[in-house]
């Protein structure tokens, strides 16, 4: 059980924290999860892989959600054990033989990305042959743009190649699937109506009953100053796209979001722990939470000080190093904060939930690992200052 306080305030009056801390808001998740359950026309799989705390994982399951996007014998090896009569997805297009025997054999799993054809035969093979429950997800390329990530540069096949793997699955005796992925953080709705209309060229150009359509995540969150489009707005593109498609009666349409639904569920408080001109040295950086500042996500950012002088009105743009002793471990643009940030005062980063602590590090012996709830969401303190809105901030 965490620690729980009303609000990240409140923490660190209570605890004074020098470690960084991650501060849960499981309401979020609930919220998050009902939204994408109630709006998407279809199943709704977790991609583990955006934040596999167990708390989280709680979280989501107890808001509804049955399905999960693994992409390793380890993470579904977790769902089996915490969640038995869930069910996991083998969404790696790349597998090694023993990790898909394990998979079938060890945890139930018979649904497999494949987006090769050394992988249809690997699956076979390891297999020995292609069981009558077994069904092979062809992963499908799609055109970059709008997207933060294209995700299609390391995995999925053209489409001409998509069609001809699709044969191929149905040709072994196993049910053929077809998935495709728009972009980590895309906000375009249209690029799912894009590839949609590609996924029914490859269904014509197949000839193939396809018994499940996967459109991927990419489903975006708001970060620092960034404006997206409403989950409505991709439901509504997702829903256009299928209505264009001949699906076969009894195909299951599923969608794999990961950081829409877990970012805004937890941020960041870390500590400033030095301050040198309009640097601060805190005690959280890129090879802990904050890697994305590097990929070009943007955090919303605020000044915590719950006791002493009220901060200044007036800001300053600070650079923002972390802990250890690389000089690389510095966010990757400026942070606007009060102009009287000092040693001693706390940074609250939010939206970290998605890849945040997934991505953390060992680097340096450093590594966040302390994890509280709060119920307030970011910003809704007693006694706090917010950088003002027009300026700019790292990620």
């Amino acid at each position: 059980m965490l620690d729980h306080f009303a609000d990240v305030e409140t923490m660190v009056e209570h605890l004074e924290p020098e470690v960084p801390v991650y501060c849960l808001r499981p309401q979020v998740l609930t919220e998050m999860a009902g939204r994408f359950l109630a709006g998407f026309p279809g199943q709704v799989l977790y991609a583990v892989k955006a934040n596999p705390l167990e708390q989280v994982l709680d979280a989501l399951h107890g808001a509804g959600i049955r399905h999960f996007d693994t992409a390793s014998v380890g993470e579904i090896a977790l769902i089996s054990r915490r969640f038995p009569a869930a069910t996991p997805y083998f969404m790696h297009p790349v597998k090694g033989p023993e990790a898909i025997r394990c998979a079938y054999r060890d945890h139930g799993v018979r649904h497999f990305v494949v987006d090769h054809a050394d992988e249809v035969d690997k699956t076979t093979q390891a297999l020995g042959g292609a069981p009558g429950d077994l069904v092979m997800i062809v992963r499908m390329a799609t055109p970059g743009g709008g997207a933060l990530f294209n995700l299609s540069e390391k995995f999925g096949a053209a489409p001409p190649q998509a069609a001809a793997l699709l044969q191929s699955v149905v040709a072994t005796g196993a049910r053929a699937g077809l998935c495709f992925h728009v972009g980590s953080q895309c906000t375009e709705p249209r690029a799912f109506e894009q590839a949609l209309a590609l996924t029914g060229e490859v269904l014509n150009a197949a000839g193939v009953a396809l018994c499940c359509l996967d459109v991927g995540g990419g489903f975006p969150t708001a970060y620092d100053e960034e404006s997206v489009p409403e989950l409505g707005a991709f439901f509504q593109a997702i829903e256009a796209g299928l209505a264009r498609l001949d699906l076969p009666a009894g195909c299951t349409v599923m969608c794999e979001p990961g950081r829409a639904l877990v970012a805004e569920a937890m941020s960041l408080v870390a500590q400033v722990q030095h301050r040198r001109d309009q640097q601060l040295y805190i005690n959280d950086g890129i090879y802990g939470s904050l890697h994305g500042s590097k990929l070009g996500v943007r955090y919303p950012v605020r000044l915590v000080r719950p006791a002493g002088p009220v901060p200044a009105n007036d800001s300053t743009a600070f650079t923002v190093f972390g802990p250890t002793c690389d000089s690389l471990d510095v966010l990757s643009a400026p942070v606007v904060l009060p102009a009287d940030t000092r040693q001693g005062d706390w940074i609250e980063f939010d939206r970290v939930g998605a890849y945040g602590n997934a991505l953390r590090t060992e680097f340096n012996g450093f590594r966040p690992e302390t994890f509280v709830t709060v119920d307030a969401p970011f910003g809704g303190a007693r006694r706090t200052a917010r950088r003002p809105a027009a300026a700019g901030i790292p990620a």
